[in-house]
C-alpha cells in the first residue's frame, strides 16, 4: 500500500502579494516526487484575509466573510494544481470527492471547504477521510516557536507534544475569517482524537521533503508523545 500524507500549504507561501511562481514550481517537484499518495490543503493568506475585512468593512457578515475567502483558497490551490503530475483534474469542494480522486490519482488539490473552518481544520478532516497520519504545514515561519520569531527573540521548538501546543493555539485562536493563528484550535482537538502527526517547516525544500517522508528535518513535530 502506498505511504498517504496531507500537506496543508499556507496560501502566503504560495501567493505573497502575487502568485510566487518559482517557488511553487520547486515545492511542486517535492510533491511530484513523493513516492506515494499526497493530498494537498491550500490557504487563503494575506488574500483571504483582505477580501474577508473589506466583506466586514462593507456590511458583510462573518458568514460572508468566510465564503469569500473560501474562493480565495480555491484559486490559490488552482495555482498548486497546474504543475502537479497524475493529479486529479478539478479542485474538490468536498473530503469525499478528493478521497475519491486519490484512489484514481496520486495527487489532490483543494481549498477550504466549510464556513467558520479554517484551512488548518480541513487539513485534518482530509487527513482523516483518507486514512493519512501525518500532516506537513508549510509556512513562512520554519517551525512553532515560544513567540513571535518576526517580533521578539523566540525559542523554535523541535518537538511538542500535542497537549502542550493545544495550550499554545488556546491563545491565539480569535474565530474570525481569514485569521492567523499559530494553528486552529479545532484543527488541533481533532488531530488529537485520530492522534496525527504534524510536522511544521518553512520554504527550505529539504525540509519540505524530509517532512514528507517522516525524516528529521529543521522544523518541528507536534505529535501524542513529543516533548520539547
Amino acid at each position: 500500500m502506498l505511504a498517504k500524507a496531507v500537506v496543508s500549504l499556507g496560501g502566503s507561501v504560495v501567493n505573497p502579494g502575487r502568485p510566487d511562481v518559482s517557488f511553487v514550481k520547486k515545492v511542486c517537484r517535492v510533491f511530484n516526487s513523493f513516492r506515494g499518495k499526497l493530498a494537498i490543503l491550500v490557504g487563503g493568506g494575506a488574500y483571504a484575509r483582505e477580501y474577508a475585512k473589506a466583506i466586514r468593512l462593507l456590511g458583510g457578515n462573518e458568514y460572508e466573510s468566510d465564503i469569500v475567502a473560501i474562493e480565495e483558497t480555491r484559486q490559490n490551490a488552482m495555482l498548486v494544481k497546474a504543475c502537479l503530475k497524475d493529479v486529479y483534474p478539478k479542485i474538490p469542494e468536498t473530503f469525499e470527492e478528493a478521497s475519491i480522486a486519490l484512489k484514481l490519482f496520486d495527487r489532490v488539490v483543494m481549498g477550504g471547504t466549510i464556513p467558520g473552518i479554517t484551512t488548518d481544520a480541513d487539513a485534518v478532516l482530509l487527513a482523516e477521510k483518507i486514512n493519512a497520519k501525518r500532516i506537513i504545514n508549510i509556512s513562512n515561519v520554519d517551525g512553532v516557536y515560544d513567540k513571535d520569531p518576526s517580533r521578539f527573540k523566540a525559542k523554535k521548538f523541535s518537538k511538542l507534544s500535542i497537549n502542550e501546543f493545544y495550550k499554545m493555539a488556546l491563545q491565539a485562536d480569535k474565530r474570525k475569517a481569514g485569521q492567523h493563528f499559530i494553528f486552529d484550535v479545532v484543527a488541533i482537538k481533532l488531530a488529537m482524537r485520530s492522534r496525527l502527526e504534524i510536522h511544521f517547516v518553512g520554504k527550505n525544500l529539504k525540509d519540505i521533503e524530509n517532512a514528507i517522508k517522516g525524516k528529521k528535518h529543521g522544523g518541528t513535530v507536534v505529535s501524542a508523545s513529543s516533548s520539547s
